[in-house]
């Protein structure tokens, strides 16, 4: 009955752990941003032309990270960002940067 009892309560902390929303970032730091990419950042909401700065402090960092081969001689990297539910990964979101900036969101 005791070990019961503790496997349900560490199920409740995990689940609960899980929906936690934690930051990121402090004001301090998103300070020089402009005030749109602020107001993105503090709302965990992705927007194109976002550096790979401004995206870490948005949603922290990615489940993986591809460096992809360069376009036109720019740098390109892909990020997943995976979702996650009670019986474990249901899907994705994959970023694709060009030259730093994000240029493709696909959720």
């Amino acid at each position: 009955m005791k070990n019961a009892i503790l496997l349900i309560v560490a199920l409740l902390f995990l689940l609960q752990a899980g929906c936690a929303k934690s930051i990121r970032y402090s004001e301090e730091e998103i300070k020089g941003f402009p005030p749109n990419i602020q107001e993105n950042i503090r709302k965990a909401q992705v927007d194109l032309g976002m550096t790979q700065e401004q995206v870490r402090y948005t949603w922290g960092s990615p489940d993986s990270q591809k460096i992809l081969e360069p376009f036109d001689g720019k740098a390109r990297e892909e990020w997943i960002y995976s979702t996650t539910g009670t019986m474990g990964v249901v899907g994705s979101r994959l970023l694709l940067f060009l030259d730093g900036k994000l240029i493709y969101i696909k959720y």
